[in-house]
């Protein structure tokens, strides 16, 4: 009756998810607005924004709405599969079923949601947002995958239950743990598409980028996905570089890693309000100085350090 209890495990992670991941982005909005001297909108205002979206009519636009039809609906269902194998505050359901390179692909798998839809579009603005998607991952994607690969070195396995917090709590973080753990927290920003690093969206240049030309329910889809990731990285990094704690009972534990996730919510949030938006050259030359110190930690952790 294992597989039973997945399926319920991998029901109960998606719909925390789901439900969790408008009140984070409510929490940001309003810590934002504080933070810029602003009253900001309600708490709840991310559900509301979602529902209307969601009750609207489906126009479709473009030269391929079968395409845009499958990025909206792909990329709600990449960050759903992620879920999945991610911890969310108890054992990853299907954590011993996958492994590393799995969580990589389907990751890098919603980067692509947003360049099909882009392409589907075909309006200036969301190419040119899609161009600017592109550039990105080709230096930030990279980042996250040399990360789980260090901590993969360093459980000696590509298991994600051995990977997910094993290491650490084996003493063999080491030097390149470390460093992997300062470009993660440096990059985390690019990676749910926060400020400074919204460049492909960029409301106020290019009218949301790559969705410039979408509406209604497959608008919500996107922007419900694009919450529920920074939920899925903020879960993944608690597990993988801070995972003390989660072997308390319940509900201590459960409740210690959604403080941790919440911290660095907030964290993103504070970051969200004080920095201006980067140029498209400035990201670029930031990530491949990242990706050359997350080589370097790569190299280090195949030596045993």
């Amino acid at each position: 009756m294992s597989w039973f209890w997945a399926i319920i495990g991998c029901i109960c992670n998606a719909a925390l998810v789901l439900v969790l991941a408008p009140l984070f982005e409510g929490i940001l909005r309003k810590v934002t607005a504080r933070v810029q001297s602003r009253k900001g909108p309600p708490l709840l205002q991310p559900y509301y924004d979602l529902f209307k979206l969601l009750g609207k009519e489906d126009i479709e636009s473009g030269e391929a709405p079968w395409a845009q039809r499958f990025a909206a609906w792909l990329s709600m269902g990449v960050v759903l599969a992620a879920v999945c194998f991610v911890p969310m505050g108890f054992n990853a359901p299907l954590g011993g079923a996958g492994d590393a390179l799995v969580l990589i692909y389907l990751l890098m798998l919603g980067g692509l949601c947003t360049l099909m839809a882009g392409l589907a579009a075909g309006s200036t603005y969301s190419l040119l947002g899609m161009s600017r998607e592109m550039m990105l991952m080709i230096t930030l994607e990279p980042l996250f995958a040399v990360a789980m690969i260090v901590g993969a070195v360093h459980a000696n396995s590509l298991r994600l239950d051995a990977v997910l917090g094993g290491a650490v709590y084996e003493g063999r973080f080491g030097v390149s743990g470390l460093l992997m753990l300062v470009v993660s927290a440096a990059s985390f920003q690019a990676l749910v598409q926060r400020v400074p690093f919204d460049i492909p969206e960029a409301e106020t240049e290019i009218m949301e980028g790559p969705l410039s030309e979408y509406s209604g329910p497959k608008l919500a889809l996107f922007k419900w996905a694009r919450m529920a990731k920074l939920v899925v990285y903020a879960a993944l990094f608690v597990a993988l570089f801070v995972p003390w704690g989660s072997g308390l009972p319940f509900p201590l534990g459960w409740v210690l890693f959604w403080c941790k996730v919440l911290v660095l919510v907030l964290l993103v949030t504070l970051v969200a309000a004080t920095h201006a938006r980067y140029r498209v050259d400035q990201a670029v030359r930031y990530f491949g100085g990242m990706l050359v110190i997350a080589v370097f930690a790569l190299i280090l952790a195949t030596y045993g350090y």
